[in-house]
């Protein structure tokens, strides 16, 4: 290998890392219940979006995911409607969330593009487990597919998120989880 190909493999092993860092940095301040610190994360721009999944016929896999133009969706969410959920569930007073649900995220399989200009489409899996009261238990499993931004402030900020879960039906009595 060539030197330059080596700065270049080097260059870019780093950049993965940092990505990773972000995204793991994201999952704790989930974790920890940090709201406000993850909310700084969201490019004011964003498209926060999970779909509904069916269940489809073979050829049919357009058909799978819910189109957020003209169909519901699980999530279709900005920032603002974001802010609103973090200021919600941080007064205590959030029925869904009293008492708090304690979760985990666990992130795996990143797999980051090529940046464009000060964007990089960065596809990641998720496993999140929540618990709440005694015996809540709630597993979601599935692929996140992010545009994250260059910031000078925060290292990066997510610009777009399309969340695919697994299920089609969700077991969930509400989601107050951000994934």
């Amino acid at each position: 290998m060539t030197t330059n190909a080596t700065d270049a493999a080097i260059e870019r092993l780093l950049f993965e890392r940092e990505i990773e860092k972000f995204l793991y940095r994201e999952a704790e301040l989930l974790d920890d219940r940090r709201y406000n610190d993850w909310i700084e994360l969201i490019a004011e721009d964003i498209h926060y979006h999970m779909p509904v999944r069916r269940n489809v016929k073979f050829g049919e896999q357009h058909r799978e995911n819910s189109d957020s133009e003209s169909e519901i969706s699980w999530f279709d969410e900005g920032k603002r409607t974001l802010a609103g959920r973090v200021r919600q569930i941080n007064t205590g007073l959030h029925w869904a969330e009293e008492p708090f649900s304690r979760v985990r995220h666990l992130i795996t399989n990143i797999q980051v593009g090529d940046l464009d200009g000060d964007e990089v489409p960065v596809r990641s899996n998720f496993y999140c487990w929540s618990n709440r009261l005694r015996d809540e238990v709630n597993v979601f499993v599935g692929t996140r597919q992010d545009v994250l931004r260059r910031d000078p402030e925060t290292g990066f900020k997510i610009a777009k998120r399309l969340i695919l879960l697994d299920q089609n039906v969700l077991l969930s009595k509400v989601i107050t989880t951000f994934f």
